[in-house]
């Protein structure tokens, strides 16, 4: 349900949570549900003010900074509130905390955030199990489907400075997948431009293309079944669905893949017994933002996979 409301002028002081961001990034995070467009005109209009001074779209905010933000209208979705079962499971799924990000096992089947007809994500969820942190953020992004680990920062600090990380390709992740079908080479490494588009009934997918963005994917063996093989799988870049994709191009699909796999491929995985897709972001190493040491994290594979895997 969504209710327009006329929001009153206002001041902000900025603190350390946004320093260093740009002027029109801060004002859309305080004005959600305003045009993008709307706030790009306030801001040339000189109704925005920074320390009572006109500013531009890219000023960069410092700490201290007072900024006006005038009167506009909001639309405001009603929130919705996490589900218990799904606060009782995230709360289950804790790889490790610091002072400056968490480590979650993220569950399949719950979307890292709302929206798009979505109630709520694993976010939302986080923010309602520990309201004594003012400042939590999704570092990056699974799928729905996808279980594992899942980086959460809990300052602004920390997440620039993973976005650098990921920017300059500093992180390694690996994947534990069920690929449809029997690999016989490895490893496999797939470098294949990928691009996204949408069906005709809106649902967003991603394909490789020769016009798409650079992507790419390294394939493990770790395991062979008579109608499927066990891989580790190493991106290289970080593009939406990209080992899903990746995997469909070397005409192995991801198992229990809805969107990518055919319908027989999902029927015959169904039958043995598998209800979600075989993808578990098993694996996640890089330097420690603060400290410069080698951090390293591991989810462990899910019951229901492992239970899988011991069937075939």
């Amino acid at each position: 349900m969504e209710n327009a409301v006329k929001k009153e002028v206002s001041f902000v002081e900025v603190d350390e949570n946004n320093e260093g961001q740009r002027l029109d990034n801060f004002l859309m995070a305080q004005l959600k549900g305003v045009p993008k467009g709307h706030v790009y005109k306030i801001i040339r209009s000189g109704e925005v003010r920074i320390n009572k001074g006109r500013a531009k779209n890219l000023t960069r905010l410092k700490i201290g900074d007072v900024v006006r933000i005038p009167p506009v209208k909001l639309v405001v979705r009603e929130p919705h509130e996490p589900d218990s079962w799904a606060l009782k499971l995230i709360k289950q799924r804790y790889l490790h905390e610091n002072d400056d990000f968490i480590v979650l096992n993220k569950p399949s089947g719950l979307a890292v955030h709302g929206g798009s007809g979505v109630k709520y994500g694993v976010i939302d969820a986080l923010r309602t199990l520990r309201p004594e942190l003012k400042f939590l953020e999704l570092i990056h992004r699974l799928d729905k489907a996808t279980s594992g680990c899942l980086l959460i920062a809990k300052n602004k600090r920390t997440l620039n400075a993973f976005h650098d990380i990921f920017r300059n390709k500093k992180i390694e992740k690996s994947y534990t997948s069920l690929l449809c079908g029997v690999m016989h080479k490895s490893p496999i490494r797939v470098n294949a431009p990928l691009e996204k588009y949408s069906l005709n009934g809106g649902d967003r997918m991603v394909r490789v293309h020769p016009e798409g963005k650079p992507s790419e994917t390294t394939f493990h063996v770790e395991r062979k079944f008579r109608q499927a093989t066990l891989v580790t799988a190493s991106p290289k870049t970080g593009r939406t669905h990209q080992i899903r994709v990746h995997a469909k191009h070397l005409g192995h699909p991801v198992a229990g893949d809805e969107r990518y796999c055919t319908e027989s491929q999902l029927k015959t995985f169904r039958e043995l017994g598998l209800k979600r897709l075989f993808l578990h972001a098993k694996k996640i190493k890089f330097k420690h933002p603060t400290t410069g040491e080698t951090a390293v994290f591991e989810a462990p594979l899910d019951d229901d996979l492992n239970r899988f895997l011991k069937t075939l």
